[in-house]
């Protein structure tokens, strides 16, 4: 039988297209809400505890855990880790759906604050793979954590909201572009030029830096912050746009951050559907992905063993035998979205085998670049089982890859989850304009892949 991709739109019902619009619509909430890691862990945790979940800190003091209960736990409120126990002992395995939160993004340096010719700017270091040029003149926020000098956490969020002030970076005037116009895109403007402009009033008499002054000024008077709390500080820059619907039939989203958000919210919305499943449902939600995947944050860390290990602990059985028996006998998708064919850039895609848009998530094999380095490339047996598993629920799946053999290429976190020597493919939603600051889904692909999701909780 030939294969043949299907459109979504053209295969589900009125039924499941208004089931798809309730879905889009509590999509982009969250994506308002979460527009960092910080900020998307805890809005996963205060879903997961509205459905019932509960800290695994509870199940360790009580020594009690079942089948059927829920529990998570929080990895330094960057990472979390969702748990449905299975009727099936832990050691024949977990069917697992990890994450990743983090995004493409701009990070305040530790000293960033600077003042040039009464212009005050925060100084940046952009965070994961980006095109520089296109983060000038777009609106943007700022969130992050800062501890005072007493050791006192203080949240900040300023941009988000309709009657708060928002920030840019400048941009040449075509007029002057000349020279600037001759460069290559990557040195259009370079990573030093990523200043965030953040006012522009004078301190009254003040002779040296008298915005600078002001600024300190202003967020001294709000937030207690002095200069040097900087120095201890979180920032991260990101755009003051709020995702929404997007195309005149209104079938897509844009938003910031759907690399890998759009996946992260699908696990979380599948996770919480389950009830008394056979095997153990987990749900992985990690940081540091864009950056390589390491950290005490990241899926690199020993975090999820350990949650592992104390879940055997309270049962049991915490010995090496049990927690290796675990982890190899899981199985896992790897939620992280891929390239949609772009018509606007044909050359950098071979279209048999790419992703498109509206034809349902995307099972991509392996990524990686330059004869598949970097990669998890997942084994026959494994895609036959989710095949039969996704067709059996309906899912409209496809296959996909992170573009044309020679033309770049990328990872995910499945290949660190292979380590321990479980069954990982790579499993998400295709995506247009993929890492700029914002970034276009189909809701068609959403509601897919949250189907596929479940189908796997239920069928692996």
């Amino acid at each position: 039988m030939e294969y043949k991709r299907k459109n979504v739109w053209l295969n589900i019902d009125d039924q499941q297209k208004n089931e798809l619009e309730e879905i889009s619509k509590d999509y982009i909430d969250f994506l308002n809400v979460a527009k960092t890691e910080r900020l998307a862990t805890n809005e996963i945790i205060k879903r997961a505890q509205a459905a019932g979940f509960v800290n695994l800190e509870e199940k360790i003091n009580n020594n009690s855990i079942k089948a059927g209960d829920k529990v998570y736990t929080v990895n330094k409120n960057k990472a979390v880790a969702l748990f449905v126990i299975g009727s099936e002992d832990l050691e024949k395995g977990m069917s697992i759906v990890g994450a990743h939160t983090d995004s493409p993004r701009l990070d305040l340096k530790p000293v960033p604050l600077s003042e040039d010719t009464q212009i005050a700017y925060f100084k940046t270091h952009y965070y994961g793979g980006v095109k520089k040029y296109q983060w000038t003149t777009i609106p943007l926020a700022l969130h992050g954590v800062v501890f005072n000098k007493n050791g006192e956490k203080i949240e900040v969020a300023i941009g988000e909201n309709d009657d708060e002030p928002v920030f840019t970076i400048s941009e040449l005037l075509i007029h002057l572009s000349k020279k600037m116009m001759q460069k290559s895109a990557s040195e259009v403007i370079e990573g030093e030029q990523l200043k965030v402009i953040v006012g522009s009033i004078p301190l009254a008499d003040e002779e040296d830096n008298p915005v600078k002054k002001n600024i300190l000024k202003i967020l001294n008077e709000k937030y207690g912050i002095e200069e040097e709390d900087f120095i201890t500080a979180e920032f991260e820059v990101v755009p003051a746009i709020k995702a929404r619907n997007a195309g005149l039939d209104n079938s897509m989203i844009i938003a910031h951050g759907q690399d890998d958000r759009v996946c992260a919210y699908s696990a979380l919305n599948a996770i919480l559907k389950i009830e008394d499943p056979e095997k153990t449902a987990v749900a992985l939600f990690v940081d540091k992905e864009e950056i390589g995947s390491r950290g005490a944050t990241a899926m690199t860390s020993q975090f999820f063993e350990n949650a592992v290990l104390e879940l055997l602990n309270i049962e049991e059985k915490a010995n090496l035998i049990s927690l290796k028996r675990s982890l190899a006998n899981s199985k896992v998708l790897s939620a992280d979205v891929t390239m949609a064919y772009d018509p606007n850039f044909k050359d950098v895609s071979e279209i048999d085998n790419a992703a498109q848009f509206g034809c349902g998530v995307a099972l991509t094999k392996y990524t990686g670049s330059g004869g598949k380095g970097g990669s998890n490339d997942a084994n026959a047996e494994y895609l036959s089982e989710i095949r039969l598993a996704f067709e059996k629920d309906k899912v409209i799946y496809q296959t996909g890859e992170l573009g044309a053999v020679d033309a770049g290429g990328g990872g995910t976190i499945a290949f660190i989850l292979a380590e321990y020597g479980m069954d990982v493919v790579d499993c998400g939603t295709p995506v247009i304009s993929m890492h700029a600051p914002t970034e276009l889904v189909s809701k068609a692909d959403l509601y897919e892949t949250i189907l596929a999701y479940k189908s796997f909780y239920k069928n692996i």
